[in-house]
């Protein structure tokens, strides 16, 4: 089955949902708050917009859904009570494009609509203006929207996820498992398992670059999070110690009997981690747009800062948060 017809987070508001889960993904977030401001106020500068069209690429569902929606709102307030150099419409409305694949659990967004929207109106009174949200479903791997409609682009935590499984790596096409025991990228993957991964990510995030270029305005912006890792090397641990903790956790289950072996074999994860050099790389290969700047950061694989903030570490804690996540 394709990757657009079942990868979705885990749906609803249970123990396990994503929503509950999430805290990682509104952590990046929040580290981009500052990057996205600028981005919006660099917008309203070059444009005199009556209209603005926001697409919040990979949504998913819960409440990190709706915070870029709120964060733009704040930015284009604080400009009209300002208004420094920028081109403002009294009745300046916004179209939000919430996008995710076919799967995704829409409805909880839209559940929650109505109490934000309450929640905006009593934040905001009369200065909030026009707001219209709609669900644009489909892989943001290709066209999503009609030409130059959109002034601003925004996707976190869902570009590392891949359009497919890298051709190839099944045991049918390969006539044997070419990365046995492991359901990513490893230190004993085989070199062809490592360019077949590195190839799919930048002939995906060469389509995505290419079809956004044919969706925005001219002086529109983009910001785009996603995972990455510190290294070239894609074998080193923090570049895929998650995914060898899984996989481990999967053949400790095909030893008691409980999987067959080959399962796990045949499954490899829809997923790539890029280095920063990856992404300048495919970024100035497909030539649409303007890097304004590439910053990595580091953050805390359950998301809370604890430790930092009171030098204990609750590994237990911490490990069960990780491992919901997943």
């Amino acid at each position: 089955m394709e990757v657009m017809q079942m990868l979705h987070m885990n749906k609803g508001v249970g123990e396990t949902s994503y929503a509950q889960n999430s805290k990682v993904q509104r952590k990046i977030i929040s580290i981009a708050k500052p990057i996205i401001h600028d981005a919006v106020q660099e917008i309203l500068r070059s444009n005199n917009i009556e209209s603005m069209g926001i697409a919040d690429l990979g949504c998913s569902s819960g409440p990190n859904t709706l915070l870029l929606i709120s964060e733009i709102i704040d930015v284009i307030i604080r400009a009209k009570s300002c208004s420094l150099g920028l081109h403002l419409s009294a009745t300046t409305e916004l179209r939000v494009f919430l996008n995710d694949l076919f799967s995704n659990d829409f409805n909880t967004i839209f559940m929650s609509l109505p109490a934000f929207y309450n929640k905006l109106k009593q934040e905001k009174g009369p200065e909030l203006g026009s707001l219209f949200i709609s669900a644009t479903p489909g892989s943001f791997y290709g066209r999503l929207f009609p030409a130059r409609s959109l002034h601003f682009v925004h996707a976190s935590s869902s570009l590392h996820w891949l359009s497919q499984v890298p051709p190839g790596l099944d045991s049918k096409a390969a006539g044997e498992a070419l990365n046995k025991g492991k359901i990513y990228i490893s230190k004993t993957s085989p070199q062809c398992v490592l360019d077949a991964y590195k190839l799919q990510f930048h002939n995906d995030f060469s389509l995505f670059l290419k079809s956004r270029a044919e969706e925005m305005v001219g002086g529109g912006r983009m910001v785009l999070s996603l995972m990455g890792r510190p290294s070239y090397d894609p074998t080193t641990p923090a570049s895929c110690y998650q995914w060898e903790l899984l996989a481990h956790a999967l053949m400790t289950l095909v030893s008691e009997g409980l999987i067959a072996e080959e399962k796990v074999d045949s499954f490899n994860a829809p997923y790539y981690a890029p280095c920063e050099e990856e992404l300048s790389l495919a970024l100035k290969k497909e030539g649409s747009f303007l890097m304004d700047s590439l910053e990595a950061f580091e953050i805390d694989w359950d998301g809370d800062g604890y430790q930092e903030l009171h030098h204990t570490f609750d590994m237990v804690g911490s490990g069960q948060k990780v491992a919901k996540t997943i």
